[in-house]
C-alpha cells in the first residue's frame, strides 16, 4: 500500500487497518472473516483448483465463520503483489516465481513477505519442436525463434536458469534466442505454421496443447542434458525432477526424463494470523478428496507432497498442523533458516 503524499494520520490509519485485515483475515460485519483467493484467467489450472479450494473451504468452514471468495487475477505474480497490499488473503502461485518474490530477484523490486500453505500439483513442461527443424537439445535452440510463454506470467524465472544452464543465455540483457510471448495454443500454432522453431509446453500431465501439437504435427520431444537437470534440481527448490509415461503422449517413443519447473501452490503473507491459517490448512486437509473430485490437481494434496518445500517458507499455522499430522519434513526449512536468521 502506498502511503506517500498522504497527511501523517490518514497514512498511519490506512497502514493501522492494513495490519487489521492481515492479523483477522479480513474480519467483516456479523463476525464473518472474508478471505479472497486470487486465482489466474480462465483457461489455465489456477482459476478451476482456487475456486474447487473456496468451494471446500465455504462448505466446511465449520465454526470458523470464513466466506472465501475465489477471485480471478492476471495469476501468480498480480497474487503475489495483492498479498503484500492486504487486497487478498490467499493466492495461487507458481513456486518458481515465488521463489524469486520472496527474495526481490530477477526482476522483483522488493521482498515480499509471502509464505506457503500447500504444495500442489506439479508444472511438468519441456520445448517440443517439429521433426524437420532438426532441433535435438537445449542448445540447439540458439538463434531459433522459441515460444516461452504468455507475457506478463513470469516463465522467464524458470525457463531462464534452464536455458543458461544449458549454455543458451535468456536474461534482461543477453539473449542467444528469440524469445516469443504467446499462451500454450497459440504456441501450437505458430510451430505448426513454422513461425517459431520451438515452444515451451506444460503443466499436468496430460497437458492439452502437447497432446494437441501431437495430432497435428511430427513432434520431437527435446531432451534436458541429464547433467544439466541434476544441476538444477540441486541449485533452485522448485525444480524437481519427473518421469513422463511415453503413453501420455502419442509422438513419445520411450519414458521422457522431464522436470517439474515449478508446482502449483497456495500461499499466503506471512502477517495473516497463525489460527487462521492453521484452520485453513487443516480445513483444506481433511477435506483434499473433494477437492480432488473437483479438478485432478487436488490429487496432490497428499503426504508426499503438501508439505513440501519449493523455496518459499511455509506460514507458521501451516507448519503447525502439518507438524501435528506428522508429515512436515525433518529437513524442511522454516522462515528464519531460509532468511539466516
Amino acid at each position: 500500500m502506498r502511503l506517500s503524499g498522504l497527511p501523517i494520520r490518514t497514512a498511519c490509519l490506512l497502514a493501522f487497518t492494513a495490519g487489521m485485515l492481515l492479523t483477522v483475515g479480513c474480519s467483516g460485519n456479523g463476525g464473518n472473516k472474508f478471505i479472497t483467493l486470487g486465482t489466474a484467467p480462465i483457461g489455465g489450472a489456477f482459476a478451476p483448483v482456487g475456486n474447487a479450494i473456496a468451494s471446500v473451504l465455504n462448505e466446511h468452514s465449520g465454526d470458523n465463520n470464513w466466506k472465501v471468495q475465489a477471485k480471478g487475477t492476471k495469476g501468480s505474480q498480480q497474487n503475489i503483489r495483492d498479498l503484500q497490499s492486504g487486497e487478498m488473503q490467499l493466492g495461487m502461485s507458481n513456486s518458481a516465481i515465488s521463489y524469486y518474490a520472496y527474495r526481490g530477484e530477477s526482476g522483483w523490486n522488493e521482498k515480499y513477505n509471502i509464505r506457503a500453505v500447500a504444495t500442489l500439483a506439479p508444472n511438468i513442461a519441456m520445448f517440443i519442436t517439429k521433426k524437420e527443424t532438426g532441433i535435438n537439445s537445449v542448445a540447439d535452440l540458439k538463434g531459433k525463434r522459441v515460444s516461452v510463454g504468455p507475457a506478463g506470467a513470469g516463465f522467464e524465472m524458470f525457463v531462464g536458469p534452464l536455458m543458461t544452464e544449458h549454455g543458451v543465455s535468456y536474461t534482461e540483457d543477453t539473449k542467444d534466442f528469440s524469445p516469443v510471448s504467446q499462451i500454450q495454443s497459440d504456441a501450437v500454432s505458430s510451430l505448426g505454421d513454422g513461425d517459431v522453431d520451438a515452444a515451451f509446453l506444460g503443466g499436468a500431465v496430460p497437458t492439452s496443447s502437447i497432446t494437441q501439437a501431437c495430432s497435428q504435427m511430427d513432434v520431437v520431444f527435446i531432451p534436458y542434458d541429464p547433467a544439466v537437470k541434476s544441476t538444477l534440481v540441486e541449485k533452485y527448490p522448485f525444480f524437481q525432477e519427473a518421469t513422463i509415461a511415453k503413453d501420455k503422449y502419442a509422438d513419445l517413443t520411450d519414458d521422457y526424463q522431464g522436470l517439474n519447473v515449478g508446482s502449483m501452490h497456495l500461499i499466503t503473507h506471512a502477517d495473516i494470523d497463525e489460527e487462521t491459517v492453521y484452520q485453513l490448512t487443516k480445513a483444506i486437509w481433511e477435506n483434499r478428496e473433494e477437492i480432488g473430485k473437483q479438478h485432478p490437481a487436488g490429487k496432490a494434496i497428499n503426504e508426499q507432497n503438501a508439505a513440501r518445500y519449493t523455496g518459499t517458507p511455509f506460514h507458521k499455522g501451516a507448519i503447525r498442523f502439518y507438524k501435528e499430522i506428522g508429515i512436515w519434513p525433518e529437513d524442511a526449512p522454516e522462515a528464519a533458516s531460509v532468511d539466516g536468521n
